[in-house]
């Protein structure tokens, strides 16, 4: 099962972030702990949980398995875990 980033980059300060989801929660916590995201950063608050992740991180992430998908697979691919996670719970 693997971890999600996305193709967005929103300007933070003189970083530009993107998004790193996955399809379970322990996945997307391993992902970060690799590449060096602390926990304080995760969004469990948002609409969807997940890490900003800066350039930087996003292509670690990529070189350890992260997949990386535009805006529209990204959309989706929250909607399947959405659904997934809805299922089972």
């Amino acid at each position: 099962m693997p971890v999600y980033v996305d193709s967005y980059f929103a300007a933070y300060g003189r970083m530009s972030m993107s998004h790193m989801i996955a399809d379970t929660l322990p996945e997307l916590h391993e992902m970060a702990d690799k590449i060096g995201v602390a926990r304080r950063w995760f969004q469990a608050k948002s609409s969807f949980p997940h890490y900003d992740v800066c350039k930087s991180k996003r292509e670690l992430a990529i070189q350890l398995g992260a997949v990386a998908v535009d805006k529209r697979q990204f959309v989706m691919k929250m909607r399947e875990i959405r659904a997934a996670t809805e299922a089972v719970g």
